[in-house]
């Protein structure tokens, strides 16, 4: 599981998801594409890196050194392909934190489902939905 901001536009780049289809869409970083990106972002003058689908204007300049990076950690792994979290490492601390705190009803993630009737379900990702 990657956490990092880094790690999440690497997998934008390689065909994952983008952000505004939500938190809960299954994305996921293969090392193999990560090696086919290094060459290709190597090559490419740095200001066209911030063109790229899915990298930030921050991070345009990084992004190289970061799929280097993404490439050894999963190599010393022994990881072929990992799922990307929507989340920091932050909020998967601090939102279970929360969680475990909650006095009265339990404080749980859940996707806001929009029905017809102009009100919104929730779906309790713990209970599979």
């Amino acid at each position: 599981m990657a956490t990092s901001k880094t790690f999440k536009q690497l997998a934008r780049l390689s065909g994952a998801a983008p952000q505004r289809k939500g938190p809960f869409v299954n994305r996921r970083l293969a090392r193999r594409d990560v090696q086919t990106w290094i060459p290709r972002l190597a090559k490419m003058p740095a200001a066209d890196r911030a063109k790229l689908r899915g990298i930030s204007l921050p991070r345009w300049r990084q992004i190289l050194a970061g799929a280097v990076v993404a490439d050894l950690t999963m190599a010393t792994l022994d990881i072929d392909s990992m799922e990307i979290c929507p989340w920091a490492l932050r909020e998967g601390i601090v939102l279970p934190h929360l969680e475990s705190i909650a006095q009265e009803a339990p404080l749980s993630l859940q996707p806001v489902r929009r029905t017809t009737d102009a009100g919104a379900t929730v779906m309790s990702l713990r209970s599979g939905g």
